[in-house]
């Protein structure tokens, strides 16, 4: 696999078939497939008075993906979407040419009870034709994504298409995200049931690639379609994504993905000049950073 577009990461290092990193971009790789970057947020716990409150906030050129683990979210948008994320459901936000956002702990959740809060925030990256598509958004709850089991590994095709499986999440390109959970060592399949670039995420427990152990809050990325085996020790939690690469350079400012750095410019007089849609009903702002 390519490993252009390097950045430099302290703690990234080469392990033979695979990088070693924390989460993307890291070094030696700033994309996986389309996947331009992954956030993880907690686990958190959320107390009274200290609730999860993501202020409006403007995207362009990139869909969201919002997968959560524990703990549930509101979100709303410029669109008009107002959509509860649950586990194990999948909120899909396509930017496209311009989309502005929130996301907040819900109302009934504002008890004084605490939870745990537990997810992932990942930007993919649009076609270099449809990143001026306009905005679209799509949940699709947990009963509807494939899910499957091999031995004792437990399986969740939460978008594109893997495994013989196809999602029914409505993606623009040749991707795929999988979960797999093993509560007893398992050897996980790679070779010819997935298409393109492959990252694994080790949301919990450890892997071993290479004869190297890999553990929980690491990422790795294959350098070859022809990767070692990998074996999930027991009680491992992993997230595989990736897919095949874009031919052209993508270029981040923000929360702004483009092919094109004169569009970044424009997306950020835009939101800096108040002329990006709004959230109905919600008066709060980001700044641009300076």
């Amino acid at each position: 696999m390519s490993n252009q577009g390097l950045i430099i990461e302290e703690r990234s290092r080469d392990i033979g078939d695979f990088l070693v990193g924390r989460l993307i971009p890291f070094r030696k790789k700033r994309m996986v497939g389309p996947f331009i970057f992954i956030d993880h947020m907690g686990p958190t716990v959320i107390k009274n008075g200290h609730y999860m409150d993501v202020d409006q906030h403007p995207h362009i050129g990139l869909s969201t993906l919002t997968y959560m683990l524990e703990g549930e979210l509101i979100h709303k948008d410029s669109i008009g979407t107002h959509q509860r994320i649950s586990p194990g459901s999948v909120n899909w936000m396509v930017a496209g040419k311009g989309v502005a956002h929130t996301e907040r702990t819900p109302n009934d959740l504002r008890d004084g009870t605490e939870f745990t809060a537990h997810g992932y925030q990942i930007w993919v990256a649009l076609p270099k034709e449809l990143e001026h598509i306009e905005p679209e958004f799509h949940h699709i709850d947990a009963r509807d994504l494939p899910a499957w089991q091999d031995n004792n590994a437990h399986f969740r095709l939460i978008a594109g298409k893997g495994y013989g499986r196809t999602s029914p999440l409505p993606v623009h390109s040749d991707l795929f995200m999988i979960e797999v959970k093993a509560k007893e060592g398992y050897e996980l399949k790679i070779n010819g049931e997935l298409n393109g670039e492959i990252g694994i995420c080790i949301v919990s427990g450890s892997i071993e690639a290479c004869e190297d152990t890999i553990e929980q809050g690491n990422m790795l990325v294959s350098k070859t379609e022809d990767s070692c085996n990998i074996v999930l020790k027991p009680n491992t939690h992993v997230l595989l994504f990736g897919g095949q690469p874009f031919p052209e350079e993508r270029y981040i400012y923000w929360n702004f993905v483009s092919t094109s750095k004169e569009r970044l410019e424009e997306a950020k007089e835009q939101w800096r000049n108040n002329r990006f849609p709004k959230v109905p009903g919600d008066n709060t702002y980001v700044p641009l950073p300076k």
